[in-house]
């Protein structure tokens, strides 16, 4: 049954009539009420409101007496309707456009419905379950004994009185009732809705949706820091832009973080100043200049420890054109968790196709890498592959070769040095294949000696300290040095002890092995590779291998297995370069020798601005190719193992 507006919505009992009386009374009260409709057709006026709350709760008596209250369980409520997920946006404009059409309905005496169930004043609707706002504890307690369905007219159910009286009474009990439940009997405004409070606390939100590689990449400079109150009386064209105000005013998910990603108003770069731009010097900058691409300040940016991870691996690879068919456990060993910075790979009597093999190599490390350069010199390979990320950083790269054959024109020998400066710290890695044989210990030095009087570097790119520098060691001029290649120094011993103490050893235990190994005697006295390191060696004898197994040379020759293939390092200042992981790549049989690799710890110096750069120049063509490669190789291994899911294998027994 509906109720007269004005009643509370949580009222929660429904007081119902009964009858007292016999047959006459029934007949007396259907008389009435004939006499009350007929009154009522002939007036048309609805009653009066105006009377006062006092008289109305006289009449609660009389009521009470001919009535009995009947208590009903209360329904459950409706299940919630279901909808499509909406988005914060959607669901924040959803709340504002109910409340305000709440408002309008409420305001507008002709509004006769309402977005949200709120109350209206000449709605017969029956009311929403909701909460209401207390307004007197007597107006609650006698709201038990006056609802709106005790009220109700009904044929059975009148009071002794005029049917009329008694009608136009309760309409007055429900108005009074009404007024004062919506604030009506306390002050003459507009009807209001009382405020919603959530059920329960709301869950805590987290706003920190920032990776930390975005935290870091859009890192703004301290100069920057006062740039939303700046640009905010400066500018004048934050609010216009997609910025700080934008991002909180529209109730999107964020936070400081993310912010500072926008701080720029045209891209995500960090601002800069005008007054900053005519104060700085991009062609001539210095160590301490806030600005410089190769200063402290950027240097910090991409290595705040100020060290970088360098790979540097050599191989002879006996001019052999297979290629191995994978070369991830040889650039990509498994025992370090991250890539490293930057890769050097030489090679000694390489395959006849080397831009095979770089695109191999490009394959292999992916788009992250770049190849920064490669050269030649006969059968000497070397490409120094770096992140895509740091090529803004480099010098102009220079190489230089050196033939140590008496014969210029066979260039199977000799050496092959490349250099740059990355930020402010001088780098130089040669590659070298030095005289074979047993005894020739003697000719080795030799070429060693010719290679760092002869190797002609740096060239254009200046010396970062030219005062710690010699005309006659070309490993003097630089700050990094890695010297790596076929060395061919060997064993002091015959085959088979060096076969005796390789069986006792299987864990790799070589220490007895290096007692007889000739590069490590001729470092100690100091005849060879002045001022070089070399790691502790755990790893067996890269040379000589049978092809295609894990045997050493079982010819008739039977050559003694040896540490030909090394790599060694120096440094201007003590302690830059650190040995992290030396070792061999046991798994690649194409040749009679086994990759030996290295991996770094160095650190690198901030520089000045002043030196020729390389602009960012690297192989292109070879890295669309690797790529394709990359991206071919994979489709084919995933048609592969669809095709293998996809088959089904029959067995008889």
């Amino acid at each position: 049954m509906s109720t007269p507006n004005g009643f509370p919505q949580h009222s929660r009992v429904c007081l119902t009539r009964s009858m007292e009386g016999g047959a006459v009374q029934d007949l007396q009260a259907k008389k009435a009420g004939k006499a009350a409709k007929k009154e009522a057709a002939g007036d048309g006026a609805p009653p009066k409101i105006g009377t006062p709350v006092s008289e109305t709760l006289k009449l609660l008596p009389e009521l009470k007496a001919n009535m009995k209250i009947k208590s009903i369980t209360p329904r459950p409520p409706r299940k919630p309707r279901l909808e499509r997920a909406a988005s914060l946006d959607e669901k924040s404009w959803r709340k504002w456009r109910r409340f305000r059409t709440s408002q309008e309905s409420l305001t507008d005496p002709n509004e006769t419905s309402s977005s949200n169930g709120s109350l209206q004043e000449a709605s017969p609707s029956p009311p929403t379950r909701g909460r209401a706002s207390p307004c007197n504890p007597c107006c609650q307690q006698d709201s038990l004994h006056s609802s709106p369905d005790a009220l109700e007219a009904s044929p059975g159910g009148k009071s002794r009185g005029g049917a009329s009286d008694l009608g136009k009474r309760a309409s007055e009990i429900s108005s009074a009732f009404g007024g004062l439940l919506r604030g009506k009997g306390f002050a003459g405004g507009k009807p209001r809705l009382s405020q919603i409070m959530p059920a329960r606390p709301l869950p805590p939100m987290e706003l920190n949706v920032a990776s930390h590689s975005l935290r870091t990449a859009n890192r703004i400079d301290s100069d920057c820091l006062d740039y939303r109150h700046y640009s905010q009386h400066k500018f004048g064209r934050v609010s216009s832009s997609l910025s700080d105000s934008r991002l909180q005013g529209n109730g999107t998910l964020y936070d400081n973080c993310s912010t500072d990603s926008m701080k720029s108003t045209f891209s995500v770069l960090t601002p800069i100043r005008a007054k900053d731009v005519r104060s700085r010097s991009y062609l001539e900058g210095s160590l301490v200049a806030s600005g410089a691409l190769m200063g402290a300040e950027e240097l910090s940016r991409y290595f705040p420890n100020r060290n970088m991870g360098i790979f540097v691996a050599t191989w002879n690879m006996q001019g052999q054109k297979e290629l191995p068919a994978n070369l991830d456990d040889f650039l990509l060993p498994t025992d370090p968790d991250f890539a490293q910075d930057m890769y050097v790979i030489g090679v000694q009597e390489g395959c006849p196709d080397r831009r095979e093999w770089e695109i191999r190599l490009q394959e292999t490390l992916g788009p992250h890498y770049v190849l920064l350069h490669s050269a030649a010199h006969g059968v000497l390979y070397m490409s120094v592959f770096i992140r895509r990320d740091l090529i803004w950083f480099c010098s102009e790269v220079e190489y230089a070769t050196v033939t140590t054959r008496i014969v210029s024109q066979i260039k199977t020998k000799g050496a092959l040095g490349i250099s740059f400066t990355f930020f402010g710290t001088s780098f130089l890695f040669i590659t070298s294949h030095f005289t074979s044989g047993d005894s020739k210990v003697n000719e080795r030095k030799l070429d060693y000696n010719k290679t760092i009087q002869a190797l002609t570097l740096p060239k254009n790119v200046p010396d970062t300290n030219p005062y710690r520098s010699s005309s006659s060691d070309v490993t003097t001029r630089f700050d990094e040095v890695f010297w790596f290649g076929d060395f061919n120094f060997r064993l002091n011993k015959d085959r088979e002890t060096v076969d005796s103490i390789l069986n006792q050893n299987p864990d790799t235990d070589v220490s007895k092995l290096l007692v007889y190994d000739q590069l490590t005697s001729e470092m100690s006295r100091g005849s060879i590779f002045k001022g070089f390191q070399e790691a502790d060696i755990h790893f067996r004898p890269s040379y000589k291998f049978d092809i295609g197994k894990d045997s050493y040379d079982t010819t008739s020759k039977q050559r003694t297995p040896s540490y030909t293939d090394r790599v060694v390092f120096r440094s201007r200042y003590k302690d830059d370069i650190q040995a992290v992981k030396y070792s061999s790549c046991p798994v690649i049989k194409t040749s009679d020798h086994r990759p030996v690799f290295a991996l770094f710890r160095v650190k690198v110096r901030p520089g000045r601005d002043n030196i020729p750069l390389g602009a960012g120049l690297f192989d292109r063509d070879l890295y669309l190719s690797g790529i394709r490669r990359r991206a071919t190789t994979e489709l084919l291994k995933r048609r592969e193992r669809k095709d293998q899911r996809s088959s089904s294998i029959c067995s008889i027994s």
